[in-house]
């Protein structure tokens, strides 16, 4: 008995070669469309679909492949009488071997210039059904939907070692795929919905997110890793559908030692960190270890800003992550090639760099788009806990002006300590709580980080900054529960504050300001970072 294969394939990377390679196997070819035209161009013996269902493609190729001929002859079990009985009544051949890819939805959506009815014309629909149906009948239909596993399809059919485990592979594999292309359609047809609501919601002055009652999170496979946080962790690196490459998910990695999981966290904080001072339009480094800051520069030149970031704390940088917002020059590299560190990530290393940087051959270096912005204006996050998962939007908020702000202290602050009080806002937004900074207008000096009370950081910052303190600002991501931390940022020379504020005990912070001369700004925005 002939054996049938349908092939219906949107993305044709490799198809004329594993067709070949069916027919020489004794399969018949049922193919739609472009495939057809495709194959038969190639001299490749193909049936169309509409001869195989004995019925036409219509509605513009919306219905080709939807018929009891294709479906039964996939879904049909081969060890069921009653199965093989009605398919010789009504004349349905069975199908042994789908090869079927989707329409690119993804790519589609991701276009700027895509319209609605663009979209959904992308939403496929014969090619899920049929995927289904082979994968549901894997026992006796082998369903391949990835060109990647066409060799090794076809060496399994030329050895006859199609196993259950392949065929349970594939199916699996099908199912996976269809599943995150459902999810990217429920997501692209809500987010439109979701957006109509918010303008109406806006336009009569209400302030309201809605949440879908179900939530699709998925990845595709990027790389395994050798452990998690912990050697005893096993661990994976997945990719979120339509992750740009201005994200750590898609930086191209020049050289260096394969990621780890706690370089990838390190490598995203730092990302993160950097592309916060975008508005601040001038050179940035950033300098993080174990996901805080342990310093940040800003300066003229690279250059320059490195060595800010560098003297803020030249010690915790050891073993560290370099973040930099300009391309890496021969002299920056020098300065990079003599500390131990585990990454460099900028939009570019000039070749010089590369001369210098290839000879640390376990660091590794990661090229990043920074013109592209690293998050959507509506962007998730989420945290897993027993039993469920936490969602948010993503904390962007630092990046507002300083308009927005209101002075609380008879002082007013100087334009220039406005600036590092802007500087020392954003940088104290990825600290992790509690946590105070001090800075200047153009490198962090202090950094107290996750303590357990807000006294505590503060005293961490202020001694890590030393003399440097003197004539310093300090950030709060939180608002201070009693005036402590006014009275110890005043006894190391700190001139201005910026904290939320909001605590019942403000007035007691706010007096002991004026008390020290020290201008104090409210943002009305709070910080926290678990």
């Amino acid at each position: 008995m002939t054996k049938l294969a349908l092939v219906s394939v949107y993305d044709k990377e490799g198809i004329i070669p594993f067709c070949e390679g069916l027919v020489r196997l004794g399969y018949q070819i049922i193919s739609t469309g472009g495939t057809a035209k495709l194959l038969a161009e190639r001299g490749i013996a193909v049936k169309p679909i509409d001869e195989h269902t004995g019925f036409p493609e219509m509605l513009d190729g919306r219905v080709k492949t939807l018929h009891p001929k294709v479906h039964g002859g996939l879904l049909a079990r081969r060890d069921h009488q009653e199965h093989m009985r009605a398919v010789q009544v009504h004349g349905i051949e069975l199908i042994d071997l789908v090869v079927v890819n989707l329409y690119p939805f993804q790519e589609t959506i991701a276009r700027p210039d895509v319209t609605d009815e663009l979209a959904i014309e992308m939403i496929d629909i014969g090619g899920p059904a049929m995927l289904r149906s082979a994968a549901k009948n894997h026992e006796f239909v082998l369903p391949v939907i990835d060109p990647a596993d066409y060799d090794r399809v076809l060496i399994a059919l030329e050895q006859n070692q199609v196993t259950p485990v392949l065929r349970r592979e594939l199916a699996a594999k099908v199912f996976a795929a269809t599943s995150r292309y459902d999810a990217l359609v429920a997501d692209y047809l809500a987010g439109k919905t979701k957006a109509a609501e918010q303008e109406a919601k806006a336009q009569n002055g209400l302030q309201a997110r809605d949440w879908p009652g179900v939530l699709h999170i998925t990845g595709v496979s990027k790389m395994a890793l050798r452990y998690g946080e912990n050697p005893h962790q096993a661990a994976h690196f997945y990719m979120e559908p339509g992750a740009t490459t201005a994200t750590i998910a898609r930086a191209e990695q020049l050289q260096g030692k394969e990621l780890s999981y706690n370089n990838i966290q390190d490598a995203d904080a730092a990302l993160a960190m950097l592309r916060a001072f975008d508005d601040f339009e001038q050179p940035v480094a950033v300098a993080v270890k174990h996901m805080n800051p342990c310093g940040i520069g800003r300066g003229g030149t690279i250059v320059e800003a490195f060595d800010r970031a560098y003297e803020a704390d030249p010690v915790s940088i050891f073993g560290g992550i370099v973040a930099v917002n300009r391309p890496v020059d021969g002299a920056l590299a020098e300065k990079l090639a003599n500390l131990f560190l585990e990454i460099v990530i900028a939009p570019a290393f000039l070749d010089e760099a590369r001369a210098v940087l290839a000879k640390k051959k376990n660091l590794r270096l990661l090229l990043v788009d920074m013109q592209q912005p690293l998050w959507s204006s509506d962007a998730l996050t989420w945290k897993r806990v027993s039993g469920g998962f936490l969602v948010q939007a993503v904390d962007q908020a630092a990046s507002v002006q300083t308009a927005d702000w209101q002075v609380v202290t008879a002082r007013q602050p100087s334009a220039e300590e406005y600036e590092a009080l802007r500087f020392a806002w954003k940088t104290v937004q990825f600290v992790k709580s509690n946590a105070i900074v001090l800075t200047t207008a153009n490198m962090t000096l202090g950094v107290g980080a996750g303590q357990m009370n807000r006294v505590g950081a503060a005293e961490i910052a202020i001694a890590q900054a030393g003399a440097r303190a003197k004539g310093s600002v300090l950030a709060s991501d939180a608002f201070f529960p009693m005036r402590d931390t006014v009275d110890a940022a005043a006894k190391a020379g700190v001139t201005a504050i910026v904290q939320p504020g909001g605590s019942i005990r403000d007035g007691e912070s706010i007096d002991a300001a004026n008390a020290h001369g020290i201008a104090m700004v409210f943002t009305g925005e709070r910080h926290f970072l678990h």
